[in-house]
């Protein structure tokens, strides 16, 4: 069920992978303001699960399904080692980052670089199809470093024919001489048309679209051009942004938590966590964005952001915050 879910949902809308930000602490955070909107890992490379702590890295919340892992990495073998691994931990979706820009992965061999290579990309989707039955996906760029459009279709053909049915495209090019990975995105401009075109051109794959899409309002018009929308940094700094999408999104009628009903609700998780040897700012980092546009969110933010990190601090830090924040005058799902 959870699976059949996922796939669905990824049609619809979804919350990014996005490195330091979507760990397992604002993952299970994220699920208390929406039920049903897919979420992603942040990359975790073929060598920190294969060489590293797996335990540590697939860990999650059973609270977070639907779930995919993305992982990073150029070798097949390694690749369906891996997606085996997220298979049998539970995740509901296998997606392999071909978009991230940084020099760590460029030196490593994967992320955007790998756009170049599309038949080594196709080489491990294959290999990945081959050892899971959960859905294999792939996150890409528009581009690398100004190529021309008709190597992107190029990639979706290769790729597709080897087996991959849905494309999450960021519709920026990635920059990799000259730009860091904040600056790839935001200075490569966007085309969202050539994201739409992608659909036209493979009407029977799931094409995603990604990249400076700031509401849900938005999301709902790219909806008209492409099978789904995925969210990033406004999921993360607006967290609220989502209240809706399950109703908007999902047909789900389920009355949406207010955000201090969120803050309850993650307070037993506080409570555990540190009890576990959870640092306070691990989890508290990932709410600053909850009462935007509230009166009182910068002192919301301050007093987090001061207190969490004194020795000691406990959930109590999160509710005196909550008191200085008027609640009432919230127009929430906004």
């Amino acid at each position: 069920m959870l699976r059949e879910l996922a796939v669905s949902s990824a049609r619809r809308l979804s919350v990014a992978p996005m490195m330091d930000w979507t760990d397992r602490h604002d993952r299970f955070f994220l699920r208390l303001i929406t039920r049903r909107t897919p979420l992603y890992t942040e990359m975790i490379t073929t060598g920190a699960l294969i060489h590293g702590d797996a335990a540590r890295f697939l860990r999650y919340h059973e609270a977070e399904h639907p779930l995919a892992i993305q992982l990073g990495g150029s070798d097949p073998v390694d690749l369906a080692v891996c997606a085996k691994m997220a298979e049998d931990s539970g995740y509901d979706e296998v997606n392999l980052n071909v978009g991230c820009p940084s020099d760590r992965v460029q030196s490593g061999r994967f992320g955007a670089c790998l756009m170049a290579e599309p038949d080594l990309v196709g080489r491990s989707v294959a290999a990945m199809i081959r050892a899971v039955s959960v859905p294999v996906t792939v996150k890409c760029r528009i581009g690398i470093d100004r190529q021309p459009e008709d190597r992107l279709f190029d990639f979706v053909r290769r790729v597709s024919d080897a087996g991959c049915e849905t494309f999450v495209i960021h519709a920026r090019q990635a920059w990799l001489e000259g730009l860091s990975p904040k600056e790839n995105r935001e200075v490569p401009p966007l085309d969202y048309d050539l994201v739409y075109r992608i659909k036209q051109a493979f009407p029977d794959l799931t094409i995603v679209i990604n990249g400076g899409i700031g509401s849900l309002d938005e999301a709902a018009i790219h909806l008209t051009h492409v099978d789904g929308v995925m969210l990033g940094r406004a999921a993360y700094q607006t967290p609220y942004c989502l209240a809706d999408a399950d109703r908007r999104f999902f047909g789900d009628r389920r009355q949406s938590r207010s955000r201090r009903e969120v803050i309850d609700d993650l307070i037993p998780y506080v409570e555990a966590e540190t009890a576990g040897g959870t640092p306070l700012p691990a989890i508290t980092r990932h709410i600053l964005g909850l009462t935007q546009g509230l009166p009182g969110a910068r002192a919301w933010r301050r007093h987090l952001s001061e207190q969490a990190r004194k020795p000691g601090a406990g959930p109590e830090v999160i509710l005196e915050a909550a008191k200085l924040v008027a609640f009432e005058q919230a127009t929430e799902a906004a």
